[in-house]
């Protein structure tokens, strides 16, 4: 259980801890205003200037004089493409995204081929995206941002030229990366990537992309030539640190991580990802330090879920099982279809002797997860101290196809089959038993020998 726990807060080491929209740059909204479309009817020179001293407005960020040009012009031109965009601009800059986007799509209504409403369209709603708290959503706004980005990358960008081609190349990257995360195949997000290299010379952020797409490609190689790559470029890049410290954990390189993470946060000391990432890799290794430092991370992100989790297991691991439970109830409320929580709380309520409530999130857990064989471990031990035989032997048969039997399954058989008059049975597991326990376990080996005394007259 430890171990998973390591995993889940590694994924959510590798994350920024910024603002959802700041963390993905496929997602940004522009810094100044794309470059403008001819104005829709240059024939009047009046309508002309307004759009114009509009523009020059949005340039000094003044929105609300950039408003009071163009409602009035777009209340008597609905149709202008080049102020609808600059309104849709306006909007969103002021995070009014609804409105925005209704503007962008007006202003795409009046000119298909606009290539900036597209992109900015589809920036918008990658932010969306990203906001959603339902995944259904959050799927949906993804898919139409995509929609839209990759209509733009058909698009001429008109003077602003390469940059701007090269702009949604990289964020239908970032959103192909994304779907990719799911299971997909991240090539897709590669060639993007590259279309936009064929414009624009790479960045910080590339490199950094590249390495992840390696990642998740299964090229490790790669991926470490490119974080090693870009931290020569920014020794300090806490991004691509986390990500080299990430593969080297992968491959259990745990004392290289743990030096590399050292010498990492003597530079960014109060870095959390990096943070994160020593913690679990000085767990992995069960160095007592992990402990601490845990609670000092926990202390400073009390609702980091990561965290709490991996704080819970480590707890757990050192024995303080009442400690270690203190965190389950809000963990399992939180996320109540996670099996593998529900099997670490129910291990801890089994240490407490709790039985009954560690046979309910047993249950539970392997209802959740048939094919976790800690649950069914965890229920066939809840079931024989709660004296339901058919249950544990329920259990142990599921068990079993997971993992192999050991002495402790084979005297939870014996004992079940026991209970239940299975005289047969119960002897030749009491006998396997005794052939696995070897002396190791002196308790329950005299009481098989006692059974097995009357059980073969």
């Amino acid at each position: 259980m430890l171990r998973l726990a390591i995993a889940v807060l590694l994924a959510a080491a590798t994350a920024s801890s910024a603002p959802a929209a700041a963390q993905n740059p496929a997602t940004q909204v522009p810094a100044a205003p794309a470059q403008p479309m001819a104005p829709a009817d240059k024939s009047s020179p009046a309508a002309s200037e307004e759009v114009a001293l509009a523009e020059a407005a949005m340039a000094k960020s003044d929105w609300k004089t950039a408003e009071t040009k163009l409602n009035p012009w777009l209340a008597a031109h609905p149709s202008d493409a080049r102020a609808l965009f600059d309104a849709g601009y306006v909007a969103d800059a002021q995070n009014r995204l609804d409105d925005a986007a209704g503007l962008y799509r007006r202003a795409i209504g009046a000119d298909a081929q606009s290539f900036e409403s597209h992109l900015s369209l589809g920036l918008l709603l990658a932010r969306q995206a990203n906001a959603q708290p339902n995944a259904a959503d959050s799927t949906a706004k993804l898919t139409e941002a995509r929609s839209e980005i990759a209509t733009a990358t058909t698009l001429d960008p008109g003077d602003a030229g390469p940059a701007l081609k090269a702009r949604a190349w990289r964020a239908l990257a970032r959103i192909d990366q994304a779907e990719s995360k799911g299971g997909g195949d991240p090539t897709e997000a590669s060639n993007d990537l590259l279309q936009a290299l064929k414009l624009t010379p790479e960045t910080m952020d590339d490199t950094l992309l590249a390495a992840n797409l390696a990642d998740q490609a299964g090229e490790p190689a790669a991926a470490e030539a490119a974080f090693r790559r870009a931290l020569v470029n920014d020794p300090k890049s806490a991004a691509a640190n986390a990500g080299l410290a990430h593969l080297l954990i992968a491959k259990k390189q745990y004392p290289e991580a743990e030096s590399f993470l050292r010498a990492a946060l003597a530079a960014s000391p109060d870095d959390p990802a990096l943070t994160a990432q020593l913690a679990a890799v000085l767990a992995a290794q069960d160095k007592a330090e992990a402990l601490p430092l845990v609670q000092k991370l926990h202390d400073a992100h009390p609702g980091d879920f990561a965290i709490t989790r991996m704080l819970a297991e480590i707890l757990a691991d050192a024995g303080d099982f009442a400690g270690s439970d203190h965190y389950y109830p809000a963990l399992i409320a939180a996320n109540p279809n996670d099996a593998s929580l529900l099997v670490g709380h129910g291990q801890n309520l089994i240490r407490l002797l709790h039985y009954p409530d560690a046979f309910a999130a047993f249950d539970k857990a392997t209802q959740l997860d048939p094919a976790n064989a800690d649950g069914w471990s965890g229920l066939a031990f809840a079931s024989s101290r709660t004296n339901q035989p058919s249950v544990t032997l329920h259990a142990l048969t599921m068990r079993s196809k997971f993992l192999p039997e050991v002495p402790s399954t084979y005297f939870l058989w014996a004992t079940s089959c026991d209970t239940l008059h299975q005289k047969a049975q119960a002897i030749a597991y009491y006998h396997h038993f005794l052939d696995a326990a070897a002396g190791k376990f002196p308790e329950q080996e005299w009481q098989a020998r006692q059974r097995l005394l009357l059980l073969e007259k």
